[in-house]
C-alpha cells in the first residue's frame, strides 16, 4: 500500500512537473538595430512585434489565428526578450549568444540586415534554436543548408524578378527600356543583390551598361553618379541602406543626373523618413515591397493591424519593414501554438509543417508555407513609387492604386 502511494504521489508530481513545463511562457528572442544609421527601421519592428504579442495574449476582435484567445495553447503567452545589434554582425552573434545561452530562449528572430541575420543565425542552427527571418532578403541565408532557420519575406531574387516582369509589362505598353544601370554598397545584402540582377538582367537580353559597387555608408558618390549620368541607362537600379540612399539622391541632384525610371530594392528607399526627409527628392522613385497602407482597401487586416500598431510605434503607421516583421513572427506564433511545446526540436518541425492562408496576412503573399530550404514558398511583392510625398503601389498592375509617372520628373521640374 505504501509503495502504491508513493507510486501515485510520483506521478502526480511528474504530472505538475509536466504542465508546469508545459505551461511556461515563450520566450523569442529578437535582434534588430535600434542603434545607427537605420535605427528607425529596428524600433518600427520591435513595434510591429509588440503589436503582434499584443494580439497574441490578449483578446483582439481580429480575423486571424490567435487574434481572439488570450494566450498559445495550454495557457502559454508570449515574452519577447530584444537586443541591439547595431548594423554589426560581431555584435548580432554575441547577444545571440546571450540570448540562448543566458536568457534560455525557445526561438530567434531578426534581424534586418542580412549580413547580420547571416552570421548571427549560425550560432542558432549550432544551439539547434530555430530562427525564423522576416525582412532579410539576401538569397544565399536560404542557401546553407540550415534545418533551423525559416524565412518569410521574398529574397531578392524574388524581388528582381518582380522588377523585370514590370519592366517587360511596361515595354509591352509603349515603354522602351533596353539598358540598365545597377548601384549596390558592398555588403552580403547589397553585393547579392548587385549580382542578382545582374545576371537576370543579361538573361532577359537587356544590356547592363554600369554595375557599379561603392563601399558601405561611403561619403560621396561623386565618382559613382558622374558614372551613371555619363551612360545613362534606361532604368537604375540601386540597392542602398540608408544613409546612401539618401547620399545618392543629394549627389544625383548636386549633378543633375536624372534617371528615367529608378526602381529600387527597398532598404533606404522604403526607410519610414526616406519620404519625410528626401522630399521632393524622393518624387518619382519606385520601390520594391511587399507592403503598403494602400493595400488597405483590398487586405482589410491592415486597417485593424495599423490601428494598434500606432499604439507602440509612437502614432507611425506601418511601412514595409515592420509589416513583414509582423507577418514573419504570427508564423513564428502560429508553428509554437501548432506544436503545442516550448521545445525548440517541436518548433522547428511545426514550422517545417505551417500552411497559412491569404487572408490571414497583412501582406499580400499567397500564404506561408516554408519549403525544405526554410524559404516561404508563396511570397509576392509589390512596386510602388513615390507620387506627391507619398507611396503608391504601381505594380502589379491589377493591385495599383496609381498610374505609373513615367518618366520621372528632373530636378528641374521639382
Amino acid at each position: 500500500m505504501k509503495k502504491i502511494k508513493t507510486l501515485l504521489a510520483s506521478v502526480s508530481l511528474a504530472a505538475m512537473v509536466s504542465t508546469t513545463a508545459i505551461a511556461e511562457d515563450v520566450k523569442i528572442g529578437v535582434i534588430y538595430p535600434l542603434t545607427g544609421p537605420v535605427a528607425q527601421v529596428g524600433k518600427d519592428a520591435v513595434a510591429a512585434l509588440e503589436t503582434a504579442v499584443d494580439i497574441i495574449n490578449n483578446s483582439h476582435n481580429i480575423d486571424m489565428p490567435l487574434a481572439r484567445n488570450k494566450g498559445l495553447s495550454n495557457g502559454r503567452k508570449i515574452k519577447i526578450i530584444v537586443a541591439d545589434h547595431a548594423g554589426k554582425p560581431d555584435v548580432g552573434v554575441g547577444e545571440t549568444e546571450r540570448l540562448i545561452n543566458k536568457e534560455k530562449v525557445h526561438a530567434m528572430f531578426g534581424a534586418y540586415y542580412s549580413s547580420v541575420t547571416g552570421a548571427a543565425s549560425q550560432v542558432a542552427e549550432r544551439a539547434k534554436i530555430p530562427w525564423v527571418n522576416g525582412a532579410s532578403t539576401s538569397p544565399k541565408l536560404t542557401e546553407r543548408g540550415f534545418k533551423y532557420f525559416f524565412r518569410a519575406t521574398p529574397h531578392d531574387g524574388e524581388f528582381t524578378s518582380l522588377m523585370f516582369e514590370f519592366i517587360n509589362d511596361f515595354n509591352k505598353k509603349g515603354g522602351s527600356v533596353k539598358t540598365v544601370g545597377i548601384l549596390h554598397e558592398d555588403t552580403l545584402w547589397g553585393s547579392d543583390s548587385g549580382s542578382t540582377q545582374n545576371k537576370m538582367a543579361k538573361k532577359q537580353g537587356f544590356k547592363v551598361v554600369e554595375k557599379i559597387s561603392y563601399k558601405a555608408k561611403t561619403t560621396t558618390l561623386d565618382s559613382e553618379v558622374q558614372r551613371l549620368k555619363a551612360k545613362n541607362p534606361d532604368v537604375l537600379m540601386p540597392s542602398s541602406y540608408t544613409s546612401d540612399a539618401y547620399l545618392f539622391l543629394d549627389t544625383a541632384k548636386k549633378l543633375d543626373y536624372n534617371p528615367k525610371l529608378l526602381v529600387a530594392q527597398n532598404a533606404g528607399y522604403t526607410d519610414p523618413k526616406f519620404v519625410s526627409t528626401m522630399g521632393s527628392k524622393a518624387e518619382g522613385v519606385i520601390t520594391r515591397s511587399p507592403f503598403n497602407t494602400d493595400l488597405a482597401k483590398r487586405i482589410p487586416l491592415i486597417g485593424q493591424v495599423n490601428d494598434l500598431f500606432k499604439k507602440y510605434s509612437g502614432g507611425r503607421d506601418l511601412s514595409d519593414v515592420p509589416a513583414r516583421a509582423f507577418t514573419g513572427f504570427m508564423a513564428l506564433a502560429n508553428a509554437i501554438n501548432n506544436a503545442n511545446s516550448n521545445d525548440p526540436e517541436a518548433i522547428r518541425k511545426a514550422l517545417t509543417e505551417l500552411n497559412m492562408e491569404a487572408n490571414v496576412l497583412i501582406v499580400p503573399y499567397r500564404g506561408v508555407n516554408f519549403g525544405k530550404d526554410g524559404q516561404n514558398s508563396k511570397t509576392r511583392g509589390i512596386l510602388m513609387q513615390v507620387q506627391n510625398g507619398k507611396y503608391c503601389t504601381v505594380y502589379p498592375f491589377e493591385l495599383a492604386a496609381c498610374e505609373l509617372k513615367y518618366p520621372m520628373p528632373t530636378w528641374a521640374q521639382r
